[in-house]
């Protein structure tokens, strides 16, 4: 059964972004080998692997012959929750107002004219 609760954690965020870095399946012990110490013991990367299996972030599969190891890839692109975040976000926070969620991050990071000049060619050169 999926969970109806689609947001990640901050733990959950952590392994899926080791998951897509990865960029291939992998196993609860290559996760927690790529994370930072202090590592949480593997029954609780084990745990949160079942979590975003039940939030439909992750699919599982088991190598015949590799006893009971289950391999993980993403089913959701990084691109894609970013996306999907920043749209919440947006509608959440600002109204669904593009223009009041860029003028605040321009006010908050204190961006500079040149800096704005700058995103807007990038801006331009992406069209």
């Amino acid at each position: 059964m999926k969970r109806k609760d689609n947001t990640l954690t901050k733990m959950e965020f952590q392994i899926m972004s080791i998951l897509w870095d990865i960029n291939h399946s992998a196993c609860a012990w290559d996760i927690l080998n790529r994370m930072d110490e202090p590592k949480p013991a593997y029954t609780t990367i084990a745990t949160y692997m079942k979590i975003l299996y039940e939030k439909g972030y992750v699919d599982y599969f088991k190598n015949k012959g590799e006893g009971k190891t289950h391999l993980y890839v993403a089913k959701v692109k990084r691109a894609e929750y970013t996306r999907q975040t920043m749209q919440e976000m947006k509608k959440s926070l600002f109204d669904g107002s593009l223009k009041s969620m860029l003028s605040f991050f321009v006010k908050e990071e204190n961006l500079t004219t040149d800096e704005i000049k700058e995103l807007l060619d990038l801006i331009e050169q992406e069209d």
